[in-house]
């Protein structure tokens, strides 16, 4: 049969009029689930086939937690240093332009301040497409400062954590951060300023270690990822066979490490919520 088989041969087509597929038409789960790029964004990056939580980065949740997509970024020039000089198959200074290039990011965190459900707040968000969302100096800073904003201003604040944990090529300093953050929660808590955290996939390491657990509220997202190390190191560690779901936000929720799961179309609702009744503030209709 004839279209089984070239029937003319030498047929050939000049690559400027080949046709490709354009990139990004379509999306495919984890679960196998094929769904439409346009649809997906209109659903905040959730499969309506399953309700897989893609993972997004600081542009898209400041886009789906600020009124009208405005926001004042805050310290957007701050950029890592290498003090350590630090180099394994690459130089830790070529990595860092690489990571930028590719990301357009300056590094893993984000911080602005912008108006949410119509008030004011400020957000500190991590972005997993630096360098695995890895914690060094200037993640540690960019969140000191944003706190720093809020006492001053008096502004609740949020951080949604999405990192694989310290950067290893900032070695202790990195390890440093872990205090500096928590030391300025501390200042928000002792000021009766409310700090809200977001864990979503993954959040491990130094973040789940600091920051991510200390929210005067902690929520996550459906099915996200959190601990300190991965599951395959606390099975290897331990020699016991980990429970069904050990790590996911489900069974953090199930054993008192978080208040509540938020899906990602609810959650400028709900954090909003939440600040209205603590800050005595009148509830949105």
């Amino acid at each position: 049969m004839a279209w089984f088989k070239r029937t003319q041969k030498g047929i050939q087509t000049a690559t400027e009029d080949k046709k490709d597929v354009p990139k990004g038409l379509w999306y495919k789960s984890p679960t196998g689930k094929i769904v439409d790029a346009e649809q997906l964004e209109k659903n905040f990056y959730v499969s309506p086939e399953d309700g897989y939580h893609v993972r997004i980065g600081s542009k898209e949740y400041f886009e789906i937690l600020f009124d009208g997509k405005k926001f004042t970024e805050l310290d957007k020039s701050i950029t890592s240093k290498d003090p350590l000089k630090f180099e394994d198959k690459k130089k830790y200074v070529d990595r860092l332009k690489e990571a930028q290039d590719k990301t357009n990011l300056k590094d893993a965190v984000r911080t602005a301040v912008g108006k949410s459900c119509g008030n004011d707040l400020v957000i500190a968000c991590m972005d997993f497409s630096f360098i695995g969302g890895s914690m060094g100096s200037v993640v540690g800073e960019k969140i000191a400062r944003a706190a720093d904003y809020s006492l001053k201003h008096k502004i609740p604040f949020m951080i949604i954590s999405k990192s694989g944990g310290a950067r290893m090529m900032e070695a202790a300093l990195s390890l440093m951060q872990l205090a500096k953050t928590s030391a300025k929660l501390a200042q928000l808590a002792d000021a009766g300023i409310p700090y809200i955290s977001l864990c979503t996939d993954p959040t491990t390491g130094g973040t789940t270690a600091s920051f991510a657990m200390l929210g005067d509220i902690n929520i996550a997202e459906p099915g996200a990822l959190i601990g300190f190390a991965g599951p395959r190191i606390v099975r290897d560690t331990t020699g016991k066979e980990l429970p069904e779901g050990f790590q996911t936000a489900e069974f953090l929720k199930e054993h008192g490490f978080l208040d509540f799961i938020t899906p990602r179309h609810e959650l400028k609702q709900r954090i909003n919520l939440y600040l209205n009744l603590i800050l005595n503030r009148p509830l949105m209709n």
